[in-house]
C-alpha cells in the first residue's frame, strides 16, 4: 500500500514538474481584456503580435522566434505579451470602447479594428506580420512589419 502510494506520488510529481517546465518555456500570451486588467494593476511595456492563419512568416516566427528561450524570458519578464488573429470575429472591449471586425463579409481577408488602429501605415496597405511595442503608458514606441528572426527580435527586446 505504501509502496504504491509512493509510486503514484512520484508519477504525479514528475508530471507536475514537466507541465510546469513546459508552461515556463512558453510566452504567456494575454488577450486584450486580460491586458487591460494587468495594466490597471501594474503598468508595464506591451508587446503585440498581430498574425493571421494564412501568414507564412507569422507561422515561421511562431516556430523560430517565439520558441527561443531567451525571447520567451525577455517577453515574460519585461512585457505584457498579446497575440491577436487580425481576422478574429470577436468583439473586444478595451479602454472603455468596443472594437469589432467591420470588414467581415466585405473582403476576403477581413481585418479587425484593433490591428487597423495600431498597425496601419499611411500610403501602405495593412500587412503581416505586424509587431507593435508600446511603453507603460500604452503609447507606441516601435512598429515592425516583417519577419523578425530570433536574433533580430532579441536585439529589439533588449
Amino acid at each position: 500500500m505504501i509502496k504504491s502510494t509512493f509510486i503514484y506520488f512520484c508519477i504525479f510529481l514528475v508530471l507536475g514538474l514537466q507541465s510546469y517546465a513546459q508552461e515556463k518555456n512558453q510566452v504567456k500570451w494575454l488577450s486584450f481584456e486580460q491586458l487591460e486588467d494587468s495594466l490597471m494593476k501594474q503598468p508595464k511595456k506591451v508587446f503585440i503580435d498581430f498574425y493571421a492563419e494564412w501568414c507564412v512568416y507569422c507561422k515561421k516566427m511562431d516556430q523560430a522566434a517565439f520558441e527561443d528561450p531567451e525571447i520567451i524570458r525577455l517577453l515574460n519578464q519585461n512585457f505584457y505579451a498579446v497575440k491577436m488573429d487580425v481576422e478574429t470575429k470577436d468583439t473586444i472591449r478595451f479602454g472603455g470602447k468596443t472594437f469589432f471586425n467591420q470588414q467581415l463579409g466585405k473582403t476576403r481577408t477581413p481585418t479587425h479594428q484593433i490591428p487597423l488602429l495600431l498597425a496601419s501605415r499611411e500610403q501602405q496597405p495593412f500587412s503581416l506580420p505586424a509587431i507593435i511595442l508600446l511603453n507603460e503608458n500604452f503609447e507606441i514606441e516601435a512598429r515592425y512589419f516583417r519577419y523578425l528572426s530570433p536574433v533580430a527580435l532579441r536585439a529589439i527586446l533588449n
